[in-house]
């Protein structure tokens, strides 16, 4: 799903999907950059796949659904890892931290923390 376009470097790159930038792809994976710089939000967007990331930078990511309920903070320590499943409409974190949380795959996310915030993500086919 692509969204107003953002200029990185001097190059307009559009937010679209679940990341910033899809910088890899294959018949196994999508590799995705993705960057929120103090206050911003995501689009509302949908997962559809099991996932993983890798906090480059983290930050505390407010996290509403499609309708914009307020459904709590997600701490986002840079270096974190984080592994989810996809059940049902549903994200279940399997990684230890946030273990077990549950989210709608469709939702939107903000970056309430004072830095910007980066991950790379892996999505699986």
């Amino acid at each position: 799903m692509a969204v107003a376009a953002k200029a990185k470097a001097g190059v307009a790159t559009e937010k679209a999907g679940v990341g910033s930038e899809k910088v890899f792809e294959n018949d196994k994976v999508i590799v995705w950059n993705f960057e929120l710089a103090p206050g911003e939000e995501t689009p509302v967007h949908t997962h559809e796949h099991n996932y993983m990331w890798y906090a480059i930078a983290g930050a505390p990511l407010q996290i509403y659904d499609e309708n914009g309920k307020d459904l709590g903070v997600f701490d986002v320590p840079t270096g974190g890892i984080f592994s989810l499943k996809l059940d049902n409409g549903f994200l279940e974190v399997l990684s230890d931290i946030g273990k077990g949380a549950r989210v709608p795959a469709r939702h939107k996310a903000r970056n309430i923390g004072p830095t910007p915030y980066r991950e790379i993500l892996v999505e699986y086919k």
